[in-house]
């Protein structure tokens, strides 16, 4: 369900990782849905994140959401994010952010925070042999975007490959 091909990055090619996490946010993406949006959502990715390229290089497979490279929290606004994907970026700044963007439905999905107890609704655990998430029910609840079931249920365990 979660499985899209995927193509360039930088020598031609995407990593099994790179490819497990562009699979895995392309999938919860296509799966939400914004009021009110017609059209793909902006996927605005913080420069920080060890995947932008694999998040944002087009391929031979069809992006489900419009790449927006950010560098920090002021460009947020202005790039219309629909999903904000976090790098580096700690739990109490995702908080932070999700907190004063709080009027608009946003998707929030991080990449260095495996427990998901506090910031994003979507967290990648990534290791060197494999690629899973998790949800945090009460930030994806407050988020204002809705997300098929079916997503929440190969998370339901806490962690899916």
């Amino acid at each position: 369900m979660l499985s899209v091909p995927c193509g360039f990055a930088m020598g031609g090619t995407l990593s099994e990782t790179d490819k497990s996490v562009r699979s895995i946010v392309s999938g919860i993406v296509s799966y939400t849905r914004w009021p009110a949006l017609s059209g793909k959502p902006n996927l605005c990715i913080f420069a920080s994140s060890h995947y932008v390229g694999a998040l944002s290089n087009p391929g031979p497979d069809i992006l489900p959401y419009t790449p927006v490279i950010i560098h920090d929290d002021r460009e947020v606004s202005s790039a219309d994010c629909h999903a904000l994907y976090f790098g580096s970026e700690s739990q109490p700044h995702q908080l932070e952010l999700s907190q004063a963007l709080h009027a608009r439905p946003l998707l929030l999905i991080a990449e260095q925070n495996p427990q998901c107890l506090t910031g994003s609704a979507f967290c990648l655990i990534i290791d060197s042999a494999r690629v899973r998430f998790s949800v945090n029910l009460d930030v994806l609840s407050r988020s204002g975007v809705r997300v098929d079931p079916d997503v929440l249920m190969l998370a339901r365990n806490t962690k899916h490959e």
